[in-house]
C-alpha cells in the first residue's frame, strides 16, 4: 500500500521544542492529522487526554524519555526523534522503554515513508526497529558503528521484533 494511503487520516502527535522541526513534520505528513506540542507539559496533557496513532518525540528539548514512559503507560506507540542524541545508549534506552522506532532528524526527508512503515508495523503488532535498521543500516553503521545485532533488545518487548 502506498505510504500516502497509510498516512491518510492518521492522528499523529509531534513533540519538539523547535518550531521549524514541527513545521517540517506537519508538511511531510500532510495526509495525516498532525497535532504539535513544543513543551513537556503540553505534550503530557495531550498524551493523557487524546488518542493518537503515533507519537513522535524529540529526545532532548522536551524530556522525550519521560514522555515515552507516558506513551507506554497509555498504550500509545511512540517513535523517538533526535539530531544530537543518536548514540548507542539512547537507541538502547528508547528500545527498552518501549519506543517502536527511532528517527534521526537527518532522515526527516524520508519521514512519510518511515512513518508509514511504523504505522504498518504497529498495526501488525511488530516493532519497527529491525525494519529501520534494514532501511537505515548504512546511516547507523557509519555514524555509530552500530548494527541491529549490536543492540540490547528487551527480554519482554511490548512488540514483536
Amino acid at each position: 500500500m502506498p505510504h500516502r494511503e497509510i498516512l491518510k487520516g492518521k492522528r499523529i502527535l509531534a513533540v519538539d521544542d523547535e518550531p521549524d522541526v514541527l513545521e517540517l513534520v506537519r508538511e511531510a505528513l500532510i495526509e495525516s492529522e498532525v497535532t504539535t506540542a513544543r513543551s513537556f507539559e503540553t505534550a503530557k496533557q495531550l498524551i493523557n487526554s487524546k488518542q493518537f496513532d503515533l507519537v513522535i518525540l524529540d529526545i532532548m528539548g522536551v524530556d522525550g524519555f519521560a514522555l515515552l514512559q507516558e506513551c507506554t503507560d497509555h498504550n500509545l506507540p511512540a517513535a523517538m526523534l533526535t539530531a544530537h542524541a543518536v548514540t548507542v545508549q539512547s537507541i538502547n534506552k528508547a528500545m527498552k522503554l518501549g519506543a517502536v522506532s527511532f528517527i534521526p532528524k537527518d532522515e526527516l526527508v524520508r519521514l512519510p515513508e518511515l512513518v508509514a512503515e511504523i504505522l504498518e508495523d504497529v498495526a501488525a503488532g511488530r516493532s519497527h526497529w529491525q525494519r529501520l535498521f534494514h532501511r537505515l543500516g548504512p546511516f547507523f553503521k557509519e555514524r555509530l558503528g552500530l548494527t541491529w545485532e549490536d543492540l540490547e533488545k528487551p527480554s519482554s518487548p511490548p512488540y514483536k521484533y
